[in-house]
This record gives structure tokens, C-alpha cells and sequence, in this order.
């Protein structure tokens, strides 16, 4: 796939893109640059379990909110 960049230094991702790896509006994307490639990386902000940006805490590699640790060790 290939995207023109705009006068603002601006891409679009394509649709396919943003449904394969649920990328949302609003959404935040760390750059990184590796051996010269540029890496996206979608960042998770919202519980892996409900969703909620509320409360969250990283385990292992992955952010889960306060709710859902409560539930998680009642089970």
C-alpha cells in the first residue's frame, strides 16, 4: 500500500489498516524509528477487558483498569 503525504506532513491509514489492528478516532500511535523505517504502534489506553480508560493499571504489557483486577481475583 502506498499513501501521498499531504502538504502538512499528514497520512491517511488506510481502512483495512485501522479495522485490522483497531485503530479508532481519537486514538494515539507512538513513532519510532528502527534501522531507517518509521514503526507505528497503536497505544493502549483502555482496558484489554472492558474497554474503560478509567483507573488502569499496566500487567503485563497491557493495561487493565481497577474494575476488572476486582473481578479477575474473584474468579
Amino acid at each position: 500500500m502506498a499513501r501521498k503525504v499531504d502538504r502538512l506532513g499528514r497520512v491517511v491509514l488506510p481502512s483495512e489498516l485501522r479495522k485490522l489492528f483497531d485503530i479508532q478516532e481519537g486514538d494515539f500511535l507512538e513513532i519510532e524509528v528502527d534501522e531507517g523505517r518509521i514503526i507505528l504502534t497503536k497505544v493502549e489506553e483502555r482496558c484489554v477487558f472492558c474497554d474503560t480508560a478509567l483507573d488502569l493499571v499496566t500487567y503485563q504489557g497491557r493495561k487493565v483498569c481497577g474494575g476488572c483486577i476486582v473481578r479477575l481475583a474473584e474468579a
